[in-house]
């Protein structure tokens, strides 16, 4: 018997206006993903890539079907439960890093674990090792080639130990083998910790490391 999915949509969808046109980013969307799994959202852009991760990272909710993340219903969920599972249950790794400026990357891997207001210095000195920075613990991000400031990242979204992770186009931003480098990272720590990966990509290799592919096409499944 299989274990509940750590993420479940069942014929999701999402409609934004942009004046008096309505557009439909996503349409009967349905996916799971267990624990350990990774899964590529592959397409080209508009296909609706960002608008499924937003769902899955409770930062958007659907309009029409089901969106579950971790047990809770994202359409019907509060904004205080909202709040509680990006703390608690969720980690972000986006293509521009997105990391505080004024903040060493010991402090910005902290970041997730301090606005929940928990501390566990072994997690984060054994993740900056893990992620081969332990000699730039105390160095600030303009001090960082890309690819540590995207590993850096990595580390930073696993240190709350989050059930599902989530990543648009982490290699975007950075040279093929640094981007080689950052997903046998990112397929390594979820084997490891066990989190669910959801990453959206245009890159065929990236895509290539998941367990499974899903193409999107003017926000359907198409393969």
């Amino acid at each position: 018997m299989r274990n509940d999915p750590v993420v479940e949509m069942v014929e999701a969808g999402r409609t934004y206006r942009r004046g008096d046109e309505q557009v439909h980013a996503l349409v009967n969307l349905s996916l799971r993903l267990d624990a350990g799994e990774l899964v590529a959202l592959v397409g080209p852009s508009g296909c609706g890539k960002s608008t499924a991760l937003n769902l899955v990272a409770a930062i958007d909710r659907p309009d029409r079907g089901s969106v579950q993340v971790c047990g809770l219903d994202i359409a019907s969920a509060t904004e205080d439960e909202l709040v509680t599972l990006r703390r608690r249950g969720i980690g972000m790794v986006f293509q521009a890093f997105h990391l505080v400026p004024h903040l060493t990357v010991e402090e910005n891997v902290t970041l997730p674990l301090a606005l929940d207001g928990r501390r566990d210095p072994d997690r984060v000195r054994e993740l900056i090792d893990r992620v081969g920075l332990g000699h730039r613990a105390k160095h600030y991000p303009s001090e960082l080639s890309g690819g540590e400031q995207q590993r850096t990242a990595v580390a930073r979204a696993l240190a709350h130990r989050p059930q599902v992770v989530v990543a648009d186009e982490p290699t975007g931003n950075l040279d093929s083998r640094t981007g080689d480098a950052v997903i046998a990272l990112l397929d390594e720590l979820r084997r490891s910790e066990g989190a669910a990966l959801l990453l959206a990509t245009h890159d065929a290799k990236v895509a290539a490391a998941a367990d499974r592919i899903c193409e999107l096409a003017d926000g359907r499944l198409v393969g």
